[in-house]
């Protein structure tokens, strides 16, 4: 992961063929240092006698992992967290091994701990407590305020649910079929019809359910886009498909494209695996760059865009540190060169729907003053009838602190001329 691979396919290609329990415990301890490593460092800083950034990688990884199992996993021994971790960096030499064993130790015996306060040093409290990069932080105390920015980074540090859409059945029915084979699960509360994995494999639950692994938040910008029966979607930036199955369930047709052929693969699965369940998918898959699609005009072209992703942080740990401040300025001009190639290809009376899991408004409502400013032919269509609010343009908006569930955002244009 430090040299860039996102946790989750590192994590998958690492803990491939391990038994269940050790692969649930690896998860666990991965996704929770990624998740609590603010806080983590800052309890290390109070104890280590240099900066952090001083210390070797693979000493500062077994500090973490140590530091997590003392003060933020329940149930595993003081010496076992402190013994493990000392085994990580034995094969760097006894003298790294020595200050690991000493740090842990040190920590496992202080009691004076300090945090800012949230009322005093808000931007100081989110970044340690709260386990969020700074420059993060202080943009959502500006959007949101402090109790919203508190709000949204807790919500950022619960731990996300695996929920499943159920494509050919009920969410009722789905819950019972699963119950009868021994996998637990409920009804959501989001208006999208999906459940919530309790207990079970999810691979054994989609072979008993058709359906896909998808946040409710996916699945609304989902049904925002309301196609007709008759209509061809092109779908530009495709992978990893979630939302390119849910339309084929819609539309006549769906063109799913992406960049990359390997993401792509993954669609493939997925179209496979519910074509083999006879679940009817209306589509097919292109290698495409959506800088320069090589498609004629559609009734509705749906931008996925490639994003800073702010609003799935609970899902993806890593991204808020992998993300940087100029990242979010190159991904608005990517995203700005998409839309430009996209107009084009959506004719008058079509829509065109763009979409991110981003909270940033320069991802997000500022892109779309941009396009109607860029091209007027363009027009707010919301969808005649909404399960949840819309903005005052029509635009679907979810925030994770409101709703319970990723991040998301959505606007569904019509070329009037």
């Amino acid at each position: 992961m430090r040299q860039g691979e996102l946790a989750d396919r590192a994590l998958a290609r690492v803990i491939d063929g391990i038994p269940q329990r050790e692969r649930a415990f690896a998860q666990e301890l991965t996704y929770g240092v990624l998740r609590m490593r603010g806080r983590i460092d800052h309890r290390l800083s109070q104890v280590v006698t240099r900066p952090l950034r001083e210390i070797e990688a693979d000493a500062l990884d077994a500090l973490r992992i140590g530091a997590y199992q003392l003060l933020d996993l329940n149930g595993i021994p003081p010496y076992a967290a402190v013994s493990e971790s000392v085994e990580l960096v034995k094969p760097r030499g006894s003298g790294v091994a020595g200050f690991v064993n000493g740090v842990l130790k040190g920590l496992q015996r202080a009691r004076d701990l300090r945090f800012p306060s949230l009322e005093r040093d808000p931007a100081g409290y989110l970044t340690t407590w709260g386990s969020h990069p700074r420059w993060l932080v202080e943009r959502w105390l500006k959007h949101y305020g402090a109790e919203g920015a508190a709000a949204l980074v807790e919500a950022d540090n619960r731990r996300p649910e695996l929920c499943i859409q159920p494509l050919t059945m009920s969410a009722a029915d789905a819950v019972a079929t699963l119950a009868a084979e021994g996998l637990a699960a409920d009804v959501l509360d989001a208006p999208t019809g999906g459940i919530r994995l309790t207990h079970g494999d999810v691979a054994h639950a989609l072979r008993l359910v058709p359906g896909i692994v998808q946040d409710p938040a996916a699945r609304l910008v989902t049904r925002y886009v309301e196609p007709d029966p008759g209509d061809v979607v092109l779908d530009l930036c495709a992978a990893p498909g979630g939302k390119a199955l849910g339309l084929a369930q819609q539309a006549a047709y769906v063109a799913a494209a992406d960049l990359s052929f390997a993401r792509l693969g993954r669609v493939r699965e997925n179209f496979a695996r519910l074509r083999d369940q006879d679940v009817q998918v209306n589509g097919g898959l292109v290698v495409a760059d959506a800088r320069r699609p090589p498609f004629r005009r559609a009734d509705i072209v749906f931008i996925d865009a490639p994003c800073t992703g702010t609003g799935t942080l609970r899902r993806h740990p890593d991204g808020r540190w992998r993300l940087q401040p100029a990242d979010l300025k190159t991904l608005v001009e990517l995203q700005r060169e998409i839309l430009s190639e996209a107009v084009p290809l959506v004719p008058v009376g079509g829509l065109l729907v763009y979409a991110t899991c981003s909270l940033e408004p320069e991802e997000n409502e500022l892109q779309m003053e941009w396009l109607r400013k860029m091209d007027p032919r363009f027009e707010p269509a919301p969808p005649a009838s909404f399960p949840v609010q819309l903005d005052r343009r029509g635009q679907l908006r979810v925030l994770p602190h409101e709703h319970g569930f990723d991040g998301a955002f959505a606007a569904r244009l019509r070329r009037v001329r």
